[in-house]
């Protein structure tokens, strides 16, 4: 039986994607899934952001499933943000079931396996009524957005805006070969190179009409650049891209370093931000408290500043690591009214609740803040 075509409805008074920033109030969101994720095998663009100890892992086990018991765990946390997201008022929608264990390639490269669906916040870029499909660094994830095209049908369907960004070709050319781990002061020096455009979603924050953009090693200048220049085309001089630069050893995503959780509230690391941009000068700019993750937790994927990485529900509630009482406790005093949930688990595999998590429609318009 074939399937039945998409048949576009005429584009809607309100839109079914509707993101402007990090915290007007959330009515829909995508979250994650574990089901059928595999141990990613190793590739040239792991060298920039994975950790060493780890190394090991990728290059031996690469393609095979995760722990039973450990993926366990995380699966039900994950369950736990599904129910608390609900029982908030959110529409909560998951990716469709793939098999991430089959091996695939292009004319260039090979990759034995896929990676998973559990962060739809790093292939999926949401701007306005938009959604953008991202040009990925790693050759695992080059077809990660397959878990999400029900979804991605069904919003554009509705009128919602759906493109994809130039797919990258990730030849060897793309990566510095031999590529050695940047040290602290070393800003700048990235397993990337400029050879065509690279971005994932999660290197990018929303801030109404200001865009932050964190170089990384799964992002690079020409990848910046290629948002830049399509917005600018697509919606003149609405939007306002900024390149950001941290010191990170292990640069990857910026939602663990900077995050304007609120008007007037900027949340950064206390040592990879080296300079505030001066358009933040009104606001009120604090640092976050040393995490309390225990070292026992592999966190295969990250850093232990996972406390950074949570998700706004409106301007005053914010889902937060249980656990992490500092930076409970700092939310409070910053005026949040924090939710706190268990997810020590699920930083294993790759981030915490803004990067498992899709925001597809809040409340609010677009506004500058600055």
């Amino acid at each position: 039986m074939r399937p039945s075509p998409i048949r576009p409805e005429p584009t809607p008074a309100r839109s079914p994607v509707n993101i402007h920033n990090e915290w007007d109030p959330l009515e829909e969101i995508i979250v994650g899934s574990l089901e059928g994720m595999v141990i990613p095998p190793w590739e040239p663009g792991m060298a920039g952001p994975m950790y060493e100890p780890h190394f090991p892992l990728f290059k031996t086990q690469g393609g095979k499933p995760w722990p039973a018991e450990l993926a366990r765990k995380a699966e039900q946390e994950l369950e736990g943000l599904v129910r608390v997201l609900e029982a908030e008022g959110v529409k909560v929608r998951r990716p469709a079931p793939v098999d991430w264990s089959k091996a695939f390639s292009s004319p260039d490269w090979k990759s034995p396996s896929g990676l998973g669906a559990a962060n739809p916040r790093d292939s999926l870029l949401v701007i306005g009524n938009e959604i953008i499909e991202t040009p990925m660094a790693w050759r695992s994830r080059y077809f990660e957005t397959l878990a999400f095209k029900p979804l991605l049908k069904e919003y554009w369907a509705a009128g919602a805006g759906w493109v994809s960004a130039p797919r990258p070709q990730l030849h060897d050319e793309l990566y510095v070969k031999d590529f050695v781990q940047p040290k602290q002061g070393e800003l700048g020096r990235f397993v990337l190179t400029d050879h065509e455009p690279i971005f994932d979603a999660a290197d990018v924050i929303k801030c109404g009409r200001d865009i932050f953009v964190g170089l990384s090693s799964t992002c690079n200048h020409a990848g910046v650049e290629w948002l830049r220049r399509y917005l600018r085309d697509r919606h003149g001089d609405t939007y306002r891209v900024h390149e950001l630069l941290f010191d990170d050893q292990h640069p990857m995503h910026i939602d663990a370093t900077f995050y304007p959780l609120a008007p007037g509230k900027l949340l950064i690391h206390p040592q990879r931000v080296v300079k505030v941009p001066e358009i933040f000068k009104s606001w009120d700019v604090f640092q976050a408290p040393e995490p309390h993750i225990p070292d026992e937790h592999p966190l295969y994927f990250s850093s232990k500043w996972m406390n950074l990485n949570m998700l706004m529900l409106d301007e005053k509630r914010v889902i937060a690591t249980k656990g992490e009482e500092r930076t409970l406790e700092l939310l409070k005093k910053k005026g949040f009214e924090p939710i706190p949930i268990p997810f020590w688990n699920f930083n294993n595999f790759g981030g915490s609740f803004h990067c498992a998590t899709l925001d597809i429609r809040r409340q609010g318009s677009l506004q500058s803040y600055f």
